[in-house]
C-alpha cells in the first residue's frame, strides 16, 4: 500500500460515500475491486428519535489506525477509508463509512467486512439513544462479539 492510501476521519460532519468511492479508485488502474459498507442511524423500528455517539479523542483514531494495519497484513489492499461520526444523529443520518480497494475482489470484501466488525467491537466509541421512553446507553451486543472473534479463527 503507498503513502497516502489510507483515509482516517472522526468528526461531526456528514460525508458524500459517492466522493469517498470515487477517491478511493481515482487514478489507479490496477484497482479491479471496490468494497464498501456505511451505517446508518435506525429509527422508527427501534424506536430511536436520535443517538448521540461519543468517542475517546486520540484514542479512537489511534485503535482505528491499528485495525487497519492488520486488514492491510492479512489482505492485499491498495487503499483504505474509515470514517466515523460523532455527535448528534437522526434516523437516517449515516455514521460511518469504511472503503477499501483492492485488484481482486476477495480481498476487498473481506477486509471491508473484517474492518466493520473489528469497528464496531473494537474502537472506542459510545452510543447514546433518545426515544420515546427516554434515554439509554446502547450495550455491546453477542453477536456482534462473536462475528469479531470469527476474524481472530481465520
Amino acid at each position: 500500500m503507498a503513502e497516502g492510501s489510507v483515509r482516517l476521519w472522526v468528526g461531526s460532519e456528514d460525508f458524500d460515500p459517492g466522493a469517498e468511492l470515487d477517491r478511493l479508485a481515482a487514478g489507479d488502474q490496477t484497482i479491479g475491486a471496490l468494497a464498501s459498507f456505511i451505517g446508518l442511524v435506525r429509527g422508527a423500528a427501534d424506536h430511536v428519535t436520535a443517538m448521540t455517539l461519543e468517542h475517546y479523542p486520540g484514542m479512537t483514531e489511534k485503535q482505528i489506525a491499528s485495525l487497519i494495519a492488520t486488514a492491510r497484513q492479512k489482505w492485499r489492499l491498495d487503499r483504505v477509508t474509515v470514517l466515523h461520526r460523532v455527535g448528534r444523529l437522526l434516523p437516517g443520518d449515516r455514521i460511518v463509512f469504511v472503503g477499501v480497494a483492492a485488484r481482486h475482489r476477495g480481498d476487498a470484501l473481506a477486509a471491508c467486512e473484517f474492518l466493520i466488525d473489528w469497528l464496531k467491537t473494537r474502537a472506542p466509541f459510545w452510543k447514546l439513544e433518545e426515544g420515546p421512553d427516554g434515554e439509554h446507553w446502547v450495550a455491546a451486543r453477542n453477536e456482534d462479539e462473536e462475528k469479531a472473534r470469527l476474524w481472530e479463527k481465520r
